[in-house]
């Protein structure tokens, strides 16, 4: 990795390179944060991790501190100002290019980056491969807890503007003009197999397409696919590309359904939003309709 620092510079999409990340990485207004979260099944401790290897200057954010408490939800998106404090503690200031990862690759970083975005700041990339990605081209890594931060003067700019309700969720799927795009698995979306949360139906939300997310990402590096082929895979699911087409997004718990956004954003799709509550509101509400795979309603 080089050594020089640049002037940080904003960058042309919504990722950033690994070795682009190594030139700005330690300079003034560059802040990198480490949004590491795993589903509660996989038993993994992301803060300890994050304390055994990170790239050098991150900072840690749980996202659990950055989701409403008060929405019994796992992920919803907070009040403004419960964001904000959590971002001046970590130091951040309103012109800061932030950079976000994660250590599976894309997973969990795009759903900062699109908090982020929905509170109107713009200097925000994913590092494309995560964490494994900045190994590969050489990085250093470090150990231990993230340096105190001093405390930064960030605000948003603006309330979110690209979140869907279940409401709103239901009429895009009704629309000719939009569609509502499911990024868990084919077997979950069908209603052949069981949720990962408890009391849960299986199905899906009527009217609208699965496209797993993991789809979206190459098989070794778990970094995203070259445009041309996110394009290929998104058409061949049933996306309506270059349409004017209004999206939204949904997953288990709104954190996936950022893999897709991003995604959709990075090919130039201009009205996209993520369903916060996702299935698991939708799912555990019985007056909200559900379908499975053969498109039969369930109860």
């Amino acid at each position: 990795m080089a050594n020089e620092r640049e002037t940080a510079a904003p960058p042309s999409g919504p990722l950033i390179a690994a070795a682009d990340l190594a030139r700005l990485a330690g300079g003034a207004g560059v802040v990198i944060l480490d949004c590491t979260s795993h589903l509660p099944t996989e038993r993994r401790d992301a803060r300890r991790e994050f304390e055994a290897a990170h790239i050098p200057g991150a900072r840690f954010v749980d996202l659990a501190e950055i989701s409403d408490p008060a929405s019994g939800l796992p992920t919803m998106l907070p009040p403004a100002a419960q964001f904000e404090a959590v971002m001046r503690g970590l130091g951040i200031q309103a012109g800061d290019l932030v950079v976000v990862y994660d250590v599976h690759g894309i997973r969990t970083a795009p759903r900062l980056w699109w908090m982020f975005r929905g509170y109107g700041h713009e200097r925000v990339a994913v590092l494309d491969g995560g964490l494994p990605a900045w190994r590969a081209a050489g990085g250093a890594v470090a150990s231990g807890p993230a340096a105190p931060a001093r405390e930064g003067g960030w605000r948003a700019m603006r309330e979110h503007d690209a979140v869907a309700d279940a409401a709103a969720t239901r009429a895009a799927a009704a629309h000719a003009s939009s569609q509502v795009v499911d990024a868990r698995s084919a077997e979950r979306f069908r209603g052949l197999a069981p949720e990962p949360r408890p009391g849960l139906r299986a199905g899906h939300i009527p009217g609208s397409v699965n496209l797993p997310y993991e789809q979206l990402l190459d098989p070794v590096s778990h970094a995203y696919l070259p445009d041309d082929r996110l394009a290929e895979v998104m058409r061949a699911h049933g996306l309506e590309l270059g349409r004017g087409t209004s999206f939204v997004c949904s997953c288990g718990s709104g954190v996936s359904a950022c893999v897709l956004a991003l995604a959709l954003h990075k090919l130039g799709e201009g009205d996209v939003r993520v369903y916060d509550g996702s299935w698991t509101q939708w799912g555990s509400d019985a007056a909200l309709p559900v379908e499975t795979g053969t498109g039969m309603p369930v109860s």
